[in-house]
């Protein structure tokens, strides 16, 4: 095999494994932890007090989406206060449900 054929096998095992390893989160438990978000991402045309700008509706966004968004908040990488206490109290199996959850909902 050459060099290019051996960096494709491995590149594609790579994405398959990534793949695999990703945990389908619990739907029923994602519901009945996303009451609290709800008061924001689920009230039409909700602005945000400070800074302003329309809150995102999250109902049917793509789970890894979600799931990367709360890890960032936890992390700091991501910046809102509200949004940072929120994720701070979640464990990650909360945020595989949640996301589960929500990525489940039809679209708004």
């Amino acid at each position: 095999m050459t060099r290019l054929q051996l960096m494709s096998v491995a590149l594609t095992t790579a994405l398959f494994a990534t793949a695999s390893v990703h945990a389908e989160g619990d739907k029923a438990a994602g519901r009945k932890l996303v009451y609290t978000c709800a008061g924001c991402h689920g009230v039409p045309g909700y602005s945000n007090a400070y800074p302003q700008y329309p809150v995102p509706k999250i109902a049917g966004q793509n789970e890894q989406y979600i799931i990367n968004a709360l890890h960032g908040y936890q992390a700091g990488d991501r910046k809102h206060p509200t949004m940072d206490a929120q994720a701070q109290s979640l464990s990650d199996t909360d945020i595989q449900n949640i996301a589960a959850y929500l990525s489940s909902l039809a679209a708004k």
